[in-house]
Formats: C-alpha cells, sequence, structure tokens
C-alpha cells in the first residue's frame, strides 16, 4: 500500500524536484505577491478619490490618482504574466523531470515486475497523474501567494477604512476556515478512485486497440463498449461528485460573507457608525473583493489533495524494485560455455517450481535444442540465462563466471535474443534490425544482416526498402517478415550465444527453410539454445534435451533419441505421421 501523504509531506517530497528550479519559483511568488499588492492598492484608491478628491474638489489629486491606477493596472498586468510565465514554466520542468524518471525507472524494472502491472495503469501514471500533480501544485501555489496576500490587503485596506466593519469579517473567518476542512475530508476517496478510473479507461483502450481482430472475430463489440461505458461513466460520476462537492463552497461562502456585508449596511443605516462615503465604500468594495480570496482558499485543500494522491502513486511507482545490477565484470567476448547448476525458480504467480533443481552443462559452440510440452520450463531457462528473472537457488555459469558477477550489460551484450512473441517498433525497418545501435551499422550491415536472415526479398518489393515504416509493433509486415526482422536484428549484432524461442514458429515451409539455412550457418562457432515444437528444425543439433517439470528426462542427438525410443520418439512419430 502507498503510504498516504499529507499536504505537508507532498510539499517535502516534491521540493527535491523544485529546488533546482527555485529562481523561477522565487520570480513566481514575487510576481504573485505583486499581484495581489496591486489589486488591495486599487480597491483602497477609493477612500481618497471620494473623499478628499471628489468631495473637496481636488482635481490635481483626482488627476494623480488617475495615474496611479493606470500604473497599477500595467503593474498588474507585468506581474500576472511573469508569474504565470514562471509557474508554467516551473511546472512544465518538474513534469518533464516526473515523465523522464518514471520512464527511466520502468526501463530498469524487472520483467517480474512488468509481468504484475497493467501498461493502461503504468501508461496513466506517466501521463495523466504527472499532470494532475503538476496543475494540482501550481493552482495550489496561486491559491497559497496570491490569494492569502490578497485576502491580508483587503484585511489591511478595510481595517484602513473602518477597523470596526472590518471585525464584523473576522468573526466570520473561523466559519469559513472550518468549511473549507470540511470540503477537503470529503475529496481524497474520490480523486483516488477517479485516478484509478483513468487508469482503467487507458487499460480498455489499449486492449482494445490492439485486440481489435479478436473484438471483430468474437463479436464482442457490444460487450467492450459496456464496459467502457460502465469505467467512463464511474469517472464522470467522480467528477461530477468533485465538481458539486466544490462548487457547493462557494454559495456558502457567498452566503456568510453576504450576511456580513447585511450587518454592516445595518449599523450604517442605525447611525450606530460615523463613517464617511469614502471609508464605507472602501469597506464595502473589500468586503465584497474578499469572497474571491475565500472562495478560492476554500480549493486550496482541494487542490492539495489532488497533488498528494497524484504524488503517492508517482512516488509508490519510482519505489518499486528496480534489476539487481551488482556485477563488475565487464567482457567484449565470452567463449559461450553455459552451466545450470542445481538451479531452482517459481514464478511469483505460480506455487510450483519452474525449474526444480535443474542441471544442464552447455560446451562452447555447441547446438543445444529444448523440446516437451508446454510449460515444461523450456522458455524459463531461455530467460534465466540473460537476467529477465533471478533465480532462488543454484547458479547459472557463463565460461565459469557467475552470472551475476557480470554487468548487465555486459550480458546481455553476449546474447542474441529471438521469441516467439516478436516486437518490432514504430519506424522503419532499417531502426528495428540496428534497433539500440544505429550509430554502430552502417546501411550495408544492415542489408546484409537482412540478406542471411531471408529478408531481404520482401524488402526490396516495397517501395521504400529498408527505409519502410512498418507501423505499430510491424502491423504492416506479415507474421513471417515480422519474424525474419527480428532474426535478422540478432545477426546484425553477431553475439556468442544465441536463444531462439521458437523464432520459425510464424515462418510458412519455405520460409522456414531458408532461415534454417541461415541459422546453421550462423551458429558455427557460436553457442546456441533453440527451443522448438517443430521437431524437422532442430534435427541437426549438437544435443537434444526433452524437458518435463522443470527437469532434463531426456538427452543426446536425434538419432540416438530415436533410437531410444522415449518421448523424444513418440513426439516425433506424431508429427510426422500426423
Amino acid at each position: 500500500m502507498p503510504q498516504k501523504l499529507n499536504s505537508i509531506t507532498t510539499l517535502k517530497k516534491l521540493w527535491p524536484f523544485i529546488k533546482p528550479f527555485k529562481k523561477a519559483l522565487f520570480v513566481a511568488v514575487f510576481g504573485l505577491l505583486l499581484n495581489a499588492a496591486t489589486d488591495a492598492t486599487l480597491i483602497s484608491l477609493t477612500k481618497p478619490l471620494l473623499d478628499n478628491g471628489l468631495m473637496d474638489k481636488n482635481y490635481s489629486l483626482l488627476i494623480l490618482i488617475a495615474i496611479t491606477i493606470v500604473g497599477l493596472i500595467l503593474l498588474r498586468g507585468l506581474s500576472n504574466y511573469i508569474s504565470t510565465y514562471c509557474l508554467s514554466w516551473l511546472s512544465g520542468k518538474v513534469v518533464t523531470k516526473f515523465r523522464q524518471m518514471i520512464f527511466h525507472h520502468l526501463i530498469k524494472s524487472p520483467i517480474s515486475f512488468h509481468d504484475k502491472q497493467s501498461i493502461g495503469d503504468l501508461v496513466s501514471v506517466i501521463t495523466f497523474n504527472t499532470q494532475m500533480l503538476s496543475k494540482a501544485s501550481s493552482d495550489a501555489l496561486i491559491i497559497l501567494i496570491r490569494e492569502i496576500t490578497y485576502a491580508v490587503g483587503l484585511c489591511i485596506v478595510m481595517l484602513y477604512g473602518s477597523w470596526k466593519l472590518a471585525s464584523v469579517l473576522i468573526i466570520l473567518v473561523p466559519l469559513i476556515i472550518f468549511i473549507a476542512q470540511f470540503i477537503a475530508k470529503k475529496f481524497r476517496h474520490t480523486i483516488a478512485s477517479m485516478q484509478a478510473g483513468m487508469g482503467q479507461i487507458t487499460v480498455a483502450s489499449d486492449e482494445m486497440l490492439k485486440g481489435h481482430k479478436e473484438v471483430l472475430i468474437f463479436n464482442a463489440k457490444e460487450y467492450e463498449k459496456r464496459n467502457f461505458n460502465i469505467i467512463t461513466d464511474k469517472v464522470r460520476s467522480g467528477m461530477l461528485k468533485i465538481e458539486i462537492v466544490s462548487r457547493l463552497s462557494t454559495p456558502l461562502i457567498q452566503l456568510i460573507a453576504t450576511t456580513g456585508l447585511g450587518f454592516i449596511l445595518y449599523l450604517v443605516a442605525s447611525q450606530n457608525l460615523d463613517i464617511t462615503p469614502g471609508s464605507f465604500t472602501v469597506v464595502f468594495s473589500a468586503m465584497v473583493a474578499v469572497m474571491r480570496p475565500l472562495r478560492e482558499l476554500t480549493s486550496l485543500h482541494v487542490e492539495l489533495q489532488k497533488g498528494a494522491v497524484a504524488c503517492e502513486s508517482l512516488f509508490e511507482l519510482l519505489n518499486s524494485p528496480l534489476e539487481h545490477d551488482n556485477g563488475t565484470i565487464v567482457v567484449d567476448r565470452v567463449k559461450g560455455n553455459i552451466e545450470f547448476k542445481n538451479v531452482t525458480y517459481t514464478y511469483p504467480t505460480r506455487n510450483t517450481p519452474a525449474l526444480n533443481n535443474f542441471c544442464l552443462k552447455i560446451d562452447a559452440g555447441q547446438t543445444i535444442a529444448l523440446v516437451g510440452r508446454s510449460g515444461a520450463g523450456k522458455s524459463t531457462i531461455a530467460s534465466l540465462l540473460p537476467r529477465f528473472y533471478d533465480i532462488s537457488k543454484g547458479e547459472i555459469l557463463i565460461d565459469s563466471i557467475n552470472i551475476q558477477q557480470y554487468t548487465l550489460k555486459s550480458l546481455r551484450k553476449q546474447i542474441g535474443y529471438v521469441s516467439q512473441n516478436v516486437h518490432l517498433f514504430n519506424g522503419t525497418i532499417a531502426e528495428n534490425i540496428a534497433y539500440g545501435e544505429k550509430e554502430l551499422h552502417s546501411e550495408d550491415d544492415i542489408l546484409r544482416a537482412a540478406k542471411q536472415a531471408n529478408a531481404i526479398e520482401f524488402i526490396n518489393k516495397l517501395e521504400h526498402g529498408i527505409n519502410t515504416e512498418i507501423g505499430d509493433n510491424g502491423i504492416l509486415l506479415s507474421g513471417g517478415q515480422r519474424q525474419r526482422i527480428a532474426i535478422a536484428r540478432v545477426l546484425l549484432r553477431d553475439n556468442p550465444i544465441l536463444i531462439f524461442d521458437e523464432a520459425t514458429s510464424a515462418l510458412d515451409n519455405e520460409s522456414e527453410k531458408l532461415i534454417q539455412k541461415a541459422l546453421e550457418v550462423l551458429q558455427k562457432n557460436r553457442t546456441s539454445i533453440i527451443i522448438a515444437h517443430r521437431l524437422s528444425t532442430i534435427e541437426k543439433a549438437d544435443r537434444i534435451l526433452v524437458i518435463d517439470d522443470g527437469k532434463v528426462i531426456e538427452d543426446g542427438n536425434h538419432e540416438a533419441l530415436i533410437k531410444l525410443n522415449g518421448i523424444y520418439a513418440q513426439m516425433h512419430k506424431m508429427q510426422f505421421n500426423s
């Protein structure tokens, strides 16, 4: 559960992010103070304008006051512009800093963290919550500085006009504060609920867009519409509740203030006070004007609650665990000897181990194939080697060194990985093949890798060749084409260890044969781990391991396992007799 933050704690947590830009903050605060002071001064001029200027027909004073008013209006506009600009610049910097930190944090987060998180919720934190924090913080600062200064200035103006009349407002202040605190308490749960709802909207939208074909083929359009309507109606209801409670404060404050004004008029009408027209006007005008800062101050708690709720989610995410990267060994190129020694691993969402006391030794340059039923532990073996997950027991060694002793960057530089579920990025074919290392490879290098992956044939048929945009996750390419781009991406890097997790699953028979030839060339002098359901693709492997319940139950080459007439031989018969 995230730590519940109050307004003071929120400000303390935010200060390190604001501190580098404190000059802009101080300028903004000065502008807000100046803006509020000019507003209060303009009202205070009513007294000399009426009593000394108009009543005494002092035209020189009237001209002086007119010039002063014009100067104050100019100063007011300038201070408002400066404070608004500085706050916008500051909030933009803070939002950008938060978004960059969260993005960088998510990049460094372990796969196990992402397995448990919804993409929509994470996107909502990066976009909506950071923006809500920025807006709430800047709005709260404006209210806190400008409106309080304005209210204090108006109180001084009222005391200057008539301290007896001003005392009426002072009596009403505790009641107004009580209303503001009461309203603020009603907001926190609703704001948190609305924030969660925004995440659900992002999730629902993301799932519908990514699974649009499934929505159509399963006739689930009405189901998705109903689900989305329920979520959006819930968010709308929460926002309406916030508006209702928030807007309720305005008439309450106005009613209280109007009661005070009515009482002042009664005192004047009953002639209990000896007051000049200028003094009465300045007090009356200040009391009317003070309704605005009082109304805004009631929303101060609301804005701070919005900021606190957003801040909680942001810091909860930033406090989530990162990948452990305590290794110190950096190596240019390993030989490729791999050993799993008594490795046990259990996924956080499962009770039984995916691998249980698993042992496997692979010599450098060997091609190892892993076969077995789904859920037997094959992909887990492939995921543990690049440390997508960290084991709970045992050791995994590369060249007799525990993989945790390598830096993550150095370790993963040794491994080329192609999974069954290929992900391509929105960009060109060239950008995807050279992903992460674009500046290190020439166009000739990229074309060579594409040719080795037998992708060049379809690439050359495209209007822009390797510079063709392929859309979100390569949606403009077929499954086989996407797979060949992913294989070319690995070929370009020339890694000493290769992992192919169902790498040819999306290919037709003709493409599969072409890729097999490319892989056979690629696997020379490299350690290769191939996970496959199609046994025809692994017959030439040096060793074939049958995995079941996280253990090796058969180990040998194709001919030896066929002679053994065990599980592999049965699997082979089933595939080739079907």
